[in-house]
């Protein structure tokens, strides 16, 4: 199926989107609320999520949406669902440190079709379509060829909201220190993954993440020719919540070190 329309109409609701939080950023004035522990939500993520459905529902009426400031939803439904996160990286906006992205994906009998991440503070626009590659800002790219762990970059994010397994993770936090180049934490999985795709990254670990926040990525590392899965290697890193990406040897490398420094109860929910 050609998805060229749903890719276009995507990118200009990103532009739109991108456009409000710009106005916000440059004011550095916008009203902070707090969902959860260390959860945030500011006017700008509203905004933004309220153009994006109003740009998307125009032209794909039928179509469903699952967003991170509404419309939530715990399973997808076999039809058309469009998957947004208005900002990723929402602390890192409150504070107006970059980056911050928009994450739209559209999925369709449970599968990603179309994934767009818009990095705003640099403008960096990945964009993947099923079976055609990814890309960044129009230029084609690809994952990593480095198999070597101790000469790759790893990105990973800090656990905020659920600390039970801090100590756990620390535990591995110290293994990568060891055992690779080093470790990178800019605060939103949405880039992190883009990062992985584009070859910055050699690979990327977390738990503790949201549909929205991986929905889109996911399908551009693999386009860019990476290995996406849960804790244990299996399917179900979306609502997961546990996910590992990479080059197939780091991909394999990670969930290796993951396996050592959980006990087996804590590798899914």
């Amino acid at each position: 199926m050609n998805y060229s329309k749903e890719l276009k109409v995507a990118k200009q609701a990103a532009k739109e989107a991108s456009q409000i939080i710009r106005k916000y950023a440059d004011k550095a004035s916008f009203d902070i609320k707090l969902k959860g522990k260390n959860d945030l939500v500011t006017d700008a993520d509203i905004a933004s999520e309220q153009k994006i459905i109003e740009i998307l529902t125009g032209e794909f009426p039928e179509d469903q949406i699952l967003a991170e400031e509404s419309n939530q939803k715990s399973s997808l439904p076999s039809e058309r669902i469009w998957i947004i996160d208005p900002i990723d990286g929402t602390t890192n906006f409150a504070h107006t440190f970059p980056a911050y992205c928009i994450s739209i994906a559209l999925w369709e009998n449970k599968e990603p079709k179309v994934a767009l991440v818009l990095e705003v503070a640099h403008q960096e626009l990945f964009t993947a379509v099923e079976d055609e590659g990814a890309y960044l800002n129009n230029e084609r790219i690809q994952i990593s060829e480095n198999d070597n762990p101790g000469s790759s970059l790893i990105g990973t994010g800090f656990p905020y909201k659920d600390l039970d397994l801090v100590d756990n993770y620390l535990k591995l936090f110290k293994r990568m220190m060891e055992k690779t180049h080093g470790v990178r934490r800019p605060g939103t999985a949405a880039w992190d993954l883009c990062n992985v795709a584009c070859g910055r990254f050699e690979g990327f670990y977390e738990y503790g993440l949201s549909v929205w926040d991986v929905a889109a990525g996911a399908l551009i590392i693999k386009e860019a020719g990476g290995v996406i899965s849960d804790w244990k290697g299996g399917d179900n890193w979306l609502f997961g919540q546990r996910i590992i990406a990479g080059n197939k040897s780091i991909h394999a490398f990670l969930m290796e070190q993951i396996n050592e420094s959980f006990e087996e109860k804590e590798l899914t929910n």
